[in-house]
């Protein structure tokens, strides 16, 4: 048991959990690497100012964003030549195209003459013709026309392609890179790839895809969705079912870009005592459309998690068509959630297979992008489904507004109400700080201590 003066909630760790599981989970979540072995920061406060202020901003932009990998899209998304979407992130604005079956570029979204957009949404095309004055481009750059060509004697079409960003793909993302002389994407995911050989993400498809302007800055919005400290108050409805204090974080040895924490479900908040496992399921079934249906009435209270965990097998590889009889207690039911720098958040898992991702919108440092994508299992059988369309929310609108994100709406809402008062009561703030615990928020801290690191020296390394 950990005990308070470890630094750890009282009550079952994650470990003696999972060592418990009928169907035990896979190698890579019965290790734990504890903050404290590899933070740098100790207890040091953040400056409020990082939240609310345009110099932070725009430093974020020229140093991090224009520097690191990030991802643009699903490979789903652009499954034929030509196919293509549009990744925006402040001033930046990037044509993402497949431009051979097995080949995808990134090309800046500004035609060479003017410095119009060529595209402001994705499609599919097979020239990118620029809608001011008609100058074109292939596929692959290079320029093929010039209207009125006789006016641009010094335009030398060998020399006027399109300039490039860098583009990799890892777990069916493609990600790209703003920075000519970046680090190749295989040693920026660190240690990612060997992490989710158990949770291969390249075979899931896109079943739901969420995109809402948030009322506050990106990095309030990301730190709200890697701890699980504030769902006892935030989402006390879940407390029955969702063991959030003892939830296990990581941060790996050498890591600069990943982090990770397990969140245990279908066990109580180590905050309450003497839950009956008949209201654990109770609540789960209540919240959790997906595990609803039949109660499930356990004949022994420390089998919980296994009848959970059985009956979300069948569901799962029912509605997959899939055969996903093999999975691990753990998969079936717990957040286990990992973090890529600057802002994806996929999870591992099946039970809840959501992948988030944050920046800017636009220059605004007080609104941000948000956008929840559930990532189901592709079946073993067919195609795919397509890939769903985004849905766009407005910053008025709530995460409930629409029905695709079932019972995780109104959670997200509960989050986003706290989120407008937090951008408000920083730029209040007479301390000008933000105090982090030194466990529950270890992943916001090592968050913090990147974002520092590029920019002071521009380097990821």
């Amino acid at each position: 048991m950990s005990e308070t003066s470890s630094g750890r909630s009282p009550g079952p760790t994650v470990q003696e959990v999972l060592a418990a599981d009928a169907v035990p989970a896979p190698v890579v979540l019965q290790a734990e690497y504890p903050p404290e072995n590899a933070l740098r920061s100790g207890d040091t406060d953040l400056s409020a100012e990082r939240y609310f202020s345009q110099e932070w901003h725009d430093l974020e932009v020229e140093h991090v964003w224009r520097k690191v990998w990030q991802m643009a899209c699903r490979a789903e998304a652009i499954p034929n030549v030509g196919d293509h979407v549009v990744y925006d992130v402040a001033d930046e604005s990037v044509i993402v195209v497949r431009t051979a079956p097995d080949q995808i570029r990134a090309y800046i979204n500004s035609c060479l003459h003017r410095g119009t957009q060529l595209r402001h949404e994705g499609g599919s095309v097979q020239q990118f013709r620029c809608p001011f004055h008609g100058f074109t481009w292939d596929l692959d750059g290079t320029l093929v026309h010039i209207p009125n060509q006789w006016d641009f004697p010094h335009v030398v079409p060998d020399q006027f392609c399109l300039p490039e960003a860098k583009v990799g793909e890892w777990g069916g993302f493609v990600f790209i890179n703003l920075d000519p002389d970046c680090e190749p994407l295989e040693g920026y995911l660190e240690v990612l790839p060997d992490e989710f050989t158990a949770f291969p993400l390249e075979d899931r498809w896109t079943a739901v895809h969420v995109a809402k302007v948030m009322p506050c800055n990106w990095k309030l919005a990301l730190e709200a969705f890697i701890e699980s400290f504030h769902i006892g108050t935030t989402h006390p409805q879940t407390a029955a079912y969702v063991a959030d204090a003892n939830t296990q974080y990581d941060v790996f040895p050498e890591s600069r870009h990943v982090n990770r924490m397990i969140t245990l479900e279908g066990v109580p908040s180590p905050n309450l005592r003497n839950v009956p496992a008949e209201e654990t399921i109770r609540k789960m079934q209540r919240d959790v459309p997906f595990h609803g249906g039949e109660t499930i009435v356990p004949s022994d209270e420390h089998r919980t998690r296994d009848l959970l965990a059985a009956r979300a097998r069948e569901k799962l590889s029912a509605s997959a068509n899939a055969d996903l009889s093999g999975l691990s207690t753990s998969e079936c039911l717990d957040a286990i959630e990992y973090f890529l720098f600057p802002n994806l958040v996929p999870w591992g898992g099946q039970g809840v297979p959501i992948c988030y991702r944050f920046r800017p919108n636009g220059n605004n440092p007080a609104e941000s992008i948000m956008e929840i994508m559930l990532l189901f299992a592709k079946p073993d059988e067919g195609e795919a489904p397509p890939p769903a369309d985004v849905t766009w929310l407005s910053i008025d609108q709530k995460w409930t507004d629409t029905p695709l994100l079932g019972g995780a709406g109104m959670v997200v809402d509960q989050d986003t109400d706290n989120l407008i008062r937090i951008q408000k009561g920083l730029k209040a703030s007479r301390k000008g700080a933000v105090t982090l615990g030194r466990y529950q928020e270890s992943r916001i801290r090592h968050f913090h201590e990147t974002l520092e690191h590029y920019i002071s020296t521009g380097a990821s390394q």
